[in-house]
Formats: structure tokens, sequence, C-alpha cells
């Protein structure tokens, strides 16, 4: 059951920002693995998280459009050893977060069993923009049609 958040017509334009909290509620929520976010500075996020027992070459971190994927899958390297009781047993995982317009992924790095990954957000520049008001009924048509040639 989907409901349109974005309905008013005051807010035009805002599909893809409904497109993408769609996208954040179908993440997985089963909680593994545990994360933090932190702001570090008015321009700078971190998000960790706790990847014990994944080396480097089994995470993959990836920026498909707004939305910043990390997956983990382990190589099952029982090589003949009998487990008696198997309590960390590999695991695949995908966590995905939603990154406002602009965000940039700056680095990451993995560290004693935590994955570190800075994000950058710039800061936004005011715009201010007068638009020019035109006489008569035809300007409108006038307008559109030197748009339509653009």
């Amino acid at each position: 059951m989907s409901t349109r958040m974005f309905t008013s017509p005051l807010f035009l334009g805002f599909d893809h920002l409904e497109q993408m909290l769609e996208r954040a509620t179908k993440t997985s929520s089963d909680g593994y693995p545990p994360y933090n976010i932190e702001q570090m500075s008015p321009t700078r996020l971190r998000i960790t998280l706790a990847v014990a027992g994944f080396s480097m070459d089994e995470l993959q971190i990836t920026q498909e459009d707004n939305q910043l994927v990390i997956r983990g899958r382990q190589a099952d390297d029982t090589n003949g050893r009998v487990f008696l009781h198997r309590g960390i047993a590999a695991r695949q995982f995908q966590r995905a977060f939603v990154l406002a317009e602009g965000i940039e992924v700056s680095g990451a790095w993995l560290e004693s069993g935590l994955l570190h990954v800075d994000l950058v957000r710039p800061e936004p520049e005011a715009r201010v923009r007068t638009i020019e008001i035109h006489k008569g009924s035809t300007a409108g048509q006038t307008l559109m049609g030197a748009r339509e040639g653009e």
C-alpha cells in the first residue's frame, strides 16, 4: 500500500524525493550489521558499520544514484574443520542509505572490525533569481515558444 506524501499542489517536482523515501522504507530492517551515523562537522558525516569477520575483499561499497549501498559476503572457508558450536556464521548482508542531493563519499576504511565511510555534504548556496514579468496575454505563448526552441 503506497501513500502519496506530496499530493498538495504546492509541492511541485517532489516526485524524486518521494521515490527516495519509498526506497528508504524498503531497505533491510533486520538490524544486521549494526551501524552508527555521526555528524563530524556541519558538512561531514561518518557511517560506521560493525563488520567483524569480514576482510576488505569481502566488502563492497557502491553509490547508485542517491543511494549508498554496502554489501558484505564472506566465503565459507571451513577447510575441513569440525565445529562443536558455530555461533559465528558466514553471513551476507546489504545495507542501503539514501543520500540527500549533493552528498558525496569522500573515503572508506576498515579498522578493527569497523567499516567507516565518510560523506561530505557541500554547503548549500543561496540562490536568488529575479523573474521578469511580461505585459500582455500573448507573453506566455511567446515565452513557451522561445523555450521550445532552446
